[in-house]
């Protein structure tokens, strides 16, 4: 299972998004916003669940921001701070 799928599959489960299925969330498309509609607690669990998952550290909003901006962008992410 790729990065991608696994955050999919994270989000769908963790944050309890009932209305959709980690096949229908778009690679590119925006967490938050317009996109998936997630909010400010949102981001927080999600904080949490990139280091549970993943064991990555978001230390601030900044870094949190740019990861959050998509499945892409999350994924690119998590890969760069795993290869160290």
């Amino acid at each position: 299972m790729s990065n991608k799928e696994k955050i999919k599959k994270m989000l769908v489960e963790e944050l309890n998004l009932e209305e959709i299925t980690s096949r229908e969330i778009k690679d590119d498309a925006p967490l938050f916003g317009e996109g998936l509609g997630l909010d400010s607690l949102d981001a927080v669990e999600l904080v949490v669940l990139v280091q549970k998952h993943f064991g990555i550290e978001i230390k601030d909003m900044e870094e949190g921001r740019s990861a959050f901006e998509s499945v892409n962008a999350l994924a690119e992410f998590i890969e760069k701070r795993s290869r160290g």
